[in-house]
């Protein structure tokens, strides 16, 4: 069995990850859950299966690069023009693969069920907005709904920097060029500073991981573009707090004044296991930065956020709870599996 091959049938069971570990059975993520491929009527590769069908995903320089022992995140697309995401690495002395099975479809924010406050925060010409959440919460394909949204809005110049590209954009009213750390740019901070050289309007960015690309987007954001980009975190609080804390201490004041100064609002995400089974729904925290949030950064009280959330209902706020007890008060999502977001 091909690469190729594995991949249709996971994408065919509407699974959203494949694992591949040299030596043992394949496995799949399907709606949140992980499961063995090891009954009579799957395939479980050898060894040697297993490390060829790995090595196929991959150019020569890749392939050097993995079997010099490093790991290696990458992208790559199927026979039938869908994409993957994939991250190579080694355990036990072997390889393994970890593959995201994207959509060969960007979806809209309706489509997700997500709120349309999100589209509100798409709209604007200036500032930062940040998607944040756990691995695997669908980050990526909310942000590829907003740029898509835009996409067909507004006349606008698009960059995306990302590690590695997900999701391929058309140009329809806007012109998107996308570009890969370590293929098209070394990292995000010095492709954000090149970034506003290249007169766009909107940059998104895959991560905000350090100091510099952090300072480097807020700067973006302060000279008038729109900066999209996303965080591993689960609230809005959290949010703030950990771009503070990830500058060095006499950097620290200064940021937390442009923040408070550039920043258009946070959406957080988890997705939920839908209440029939079959499928996964978003839960959302959305946070405005207006006043009264914006005073909170500024006098370094990120824990009042969570009540500013809770007042701003009118300016499309909510907190996680609230939008968890919606769903599970529809029918939407899993009661049970919620409860952990209802404390």
């Amino acid at each position: 069995m091909e690469i190729n091959d594995l991949l249709t049938m996971a994408r065919k069971k509407d699974c959203s990850d494949l694992h591949i570990t040299s030596g043992t059975a394949l496995a799949v993520r399907r709606y949140g859950v992980l499961y063995i491929l090891n009954g009579e009527d799957d395939f479980i590769p050898t060894l040697n299966e297993s490390e060829a069908l790995i090595l196929s995903m991959l150019s020569e320089d890749q392939k050097e690069h993995v079997l010099k022992g490093l790991d290696l995140d990458m992208g790559f697309m199927m026979e039938d023009g869908t994409r993957i995401r994939a991250n190579i690495y080694h355990q036990r002395n072997h390889l393994a693969a970890s593959i995201r099975l994207l959509s060969n479809k960007i979806p809209s924010i309706e489509e997700l069920g997500l709120p349309d406050t999100i589209l509100k925060l798409a709209d604007e010409y200036n500032g930062l907005v940040l998607v944040t959440g756990p691995t695997g919460s669908g980050k990526s394909t909310t942000l590829a709904s907003m740029v898509e949204h835009i996409n067909a809005t507004r006349s606008n110049h698009i960059i995306t920097i990302e590690d590695p590209i997900e999701y391929i954009y058309e140009h329809k009213k806007a012109m998107i060029h996308q570009r890969e750390v370590g293929k098209d740019v070394t990292d995000f901070a010095s492709a954000l500073r090149s970034a506003l050289r290249e007169d766009p309007d909107i940059i998104l960015v895959g991560e905000m991981r350090d100091f510099e690309t952090i300072n480097a987007a807020i700067t973006a954001a302060e000279t008038g573009h729109l900066v999209l980009a996303t965080l591993h975190t689960s609230s809005a609080a959290q949010t703030v707090e950990r771009i503070i804390d990830g500058c060095p201490v006499d950097a620290q004041n200064r940021i937390r004044i442009q923040l408070a100064n550039v920043l258009r609002g946070t959406v957080t995400q988890h997705l939920l296991p839908a209440a029939d089974g079959m499928g996964r729904v978003p839960a959302t925290e959305i946070m405005i930065n207006n006043n009264a949030v914006a005073n909170h950064i500024r006098e370094n009280k990120a824990f009042m956020i969570n009540n500013d959330i809770q007042s701003g209902f009118q300016q499309g706020m909510h907190s996680m709870q609230s939008d968890v007890q919606r769903l599970v008060q529809f029918g939407e999502a899993d009661a049970n599996y919620a409860k952990r977001f209802l404390v």
